[in-house]
């Protein structure tokens, strides 16, 4: 007996099919955001009760001695990365802005740190390994307790560093590399094209010359920072600043020298 599939059965096989097939990136998607939920929950406090030392990249990093705390737990930030060595590295490190993410993702995806990044531009990094944590990036202020949930920018990399470290549940972040202060001036998130030798940062190819980047908002920052120190306090905690001549006066001061036990 012949079975006669008529055109019209064949066509709407055929749109069910399609139908099916267009649905799979959305389920990816869906499944990999399930993933990373559970992965950020997973951490929530893994380093409670600890310090760690949150590192920025002001120029003021070359006055001190990243050896010291070659063992202790570090979190970078950005192009940390160029000060690197066989003697130094960071435990973990942060990269939410996107021009940054668009303009150093190749960078970044050789590095062995564990890497916080802005969750929309996952599609960058080739290298798609555990040591990755895609978090959603929401551009209004808060302060988030819980990454799984989002993080805010606070205008800076550095806030949404202080927010990864009271998610992993640190009693005590010691903040190096806030200078807070740059030689380039202009309208507050205004991207540019770099065009000379970056003296902002601690490398001065840090923001080569042709790079797309973006001027800082310093009062913004300083909002944010404020909220960051109020809520690590309202939880027993405490942010501490070790900044070599840092002008930021939201946290409170403390010798980088004296951080660190000396040996008779």
């Amino acid at each position: 007996m012949r079975i006669r599939i008529s055109e019209i059965t064949i066509g709407r096989i055929a749109d069910g099919l399609k139908r099916r097939i267009s649905n799979i990136p959305h389920w990816l998607t869906w499944q990999m955001a399930k993933n990373q939920h559970e992965r950020l929950a997973e951490i929530k406090n893994r380093h409670k009760g600890e310090r760690c030392f949150l590192i920025a990249n002001g120029p003021s990093l070359k006055k001190i001695d990243l050896t010291l705390i070659k063992d202790e737990i570090t979190v970078g930030m950005n192009r940390i990365y160029l000060l690197f060595n066989e003697n130094f590295s960071t435990t973990y490190c942060t990269v939410i802005n996107e021009l940054v993410i668009d303009e150093f993702h190749e960078d970044l995806d050789a590095l062995k740190s564990e890497t916080f990044v802005n969750w929309t531009k996952r599609s960058l990094f080739k290298n798609q390994s555990q040591r990755y944590f895609y978090v959603q990036n929401a551009l209004e202020d808060g302060f988030s307790c819980d990454l799984s949930k989002g993080v805010y920018s606070g205008g800076t990399v550095t806030y949404a560093s202080l927010q990864l470290a009271y998610h992993m549940g640190f009693d005590e972040v010691i903040i190096v590399g806030l200078d807070h202060s740059f030689a380039d001036k202009g309208t507050p998130n205004k991207t540019e094209i770099r065009t000379g030798t970056d003296t902002n940062h601690f490398h001065p190819e840090y923001f080569p010359k042709g790079i797309k980047w973006q001027l800082p908002d310093l009062y913004r920052s300083e909002l944010a920072y404020a909220k960051a120190r109020s809520m690590f306090e309202a939880d027993g905690r405490r942010i501490l600043d070790a900044t070599i001549d840092g002008k930021c006066d939201v946290f409170e001061k403390i010798e980088y020298a004296s951080l660190f036990e000396v040996k008779e």
